[in-house]
């Protein structure tokens, strides 16, 4: 239990100031944790959860599902991200939330989280900033699948996550877990799949990156950053992390 609540105040200590008394609340919460497999529904469009969802383990992915039944994938999110906040101040879900490949969540009640904001505000202008955060990334993700290039996107993507993991110290030598698989990043990117291959083709031959069996390696972080255009200033973390092989 304690190990799950250091994550969730760590995350939020990423964006926002929490002082003593605030952590203190937070590891007040109480939770359920849920093991989920690899493409495993834990939000469906259309349910009114009573719980938010943080993620303990492993990558969750936001998508919407389209009447064809293809999926727009429209976000990711790894441990200390809480996906479904927005659940707290909404009736209903207008997306669905899926494992990507085996995660772990843990789910914390609406009511407690909302009686703790009333005695701690500071802890609910950090989710709420949370949730402000992940507009500013869906904002991010519009631009770069309207306005890139097919090379500049894939990059900018990578460029996200690898920052992002970096930030919440969830890569390993230049390494992180990355179980997306290339029909998901198409599903995300907008390409068709011979497309995704074309263009990591392209960022591998460039030594950029290297994306196989779920890990994305670093090879030149400061090339990848300038193919795909990526200004991290959108992720509003209060400190910027020392991302490997950055000059």
């Amino acid at each position: 239990m304690e190990r799950i609540h250091r994550i969730l105040i760590d995350k939020l200590k990423e964006h926002s100031r929490i002082g003593h008394d605030d952590m203190i609340a937070v590891q007040s919460l109480s939770f359920t944790v849920r093991e989920l497999s690899r493409n495993e529904d834990f939000i469906r469009q259309g349910d009114t959860p009573k719980v938010s969802a943080l993620v303990v383990e492993g990558l969750v992915g936001r998508y919407h599902l389209l009447p064809s039944g293809r999926r727009q994938y429209l976000s990711f999110h790894m441990a200390g991200d809480m996906p479904d906040s927005q659940a707290l101040f909404l009736d209903r879900m207008d997306h669905a939330l899926c494992a990507i490949g085996t995660a772990m969540v843990a789910s914390i009640p609406h009511k407690q989280l909302t009686r703790t904001f009333e005695q701690r505000p500071q802890v609910g202008f950090a989710v709420w900033r949370e949730t402000l955060i992940d507009a500013a990334i869906f904002r991010e993700a519009i631009t770069n699948n309207s306005a890139r290039d097919m090379t500049a996107r894939m990059a900018h993507l990578f460029c996200e996550l690898f920052y992002r993991a970096e930030a919440s110290r969830l890569t390993r030598d230049g390494i992180m877990s990355l179980p997306i698989g290339l029909a998901q990043l198409g599903e995300t990117l907008g390409m068709a799949i011979a497309t995704v291959n074309r263009t990591l083709a392209e960022l591998r031959a460039a030594r950029t990156v290297e994306f196989r069996g779920g890990e994305l390696e670093m090879l030149d972080w400061p090339r990848l950053a300038e193919i795909g255009q990526f200004d991290p200033s959108y992720l509003h973390l209060r400190k910027a992390p020392a991302v490997a092989f950055a000059e």
